[in-house]
């Protein structure tokens, strides 16, 4: 028998976020807001779905920020 599943991250693209200055680089840009789920596939159909969350990307340093 043979069974093809996976385990990783999703990422949902969910537009333009605020604009901010970054902790990291310290520019200030408007941020790019994200979903992201960490899930079980099994021939690549998601069977558990856990771990939601959103955060905003820096686009200049990619820090992230949990909103």
């Amino acid at each position: 028998m043979f069974f093809l599943f996976g385990f990783g991250t999703k990422e949902q693209d969910l537009g333009p976020g605020k604009v901010r200055t970054c902790p990291n680089c310290g520019n200030t840009t408007p941020w790019a807001r994200v979903r992201t789920v960490k899930q079980f596939t099994v021939f690549f159909i998601p069977i558990a779905r856990w771990g939601r969350r959103q955060i905003e990307i820096c686009g200049i340093c990619g820090a992230a920020v949990e909103v």
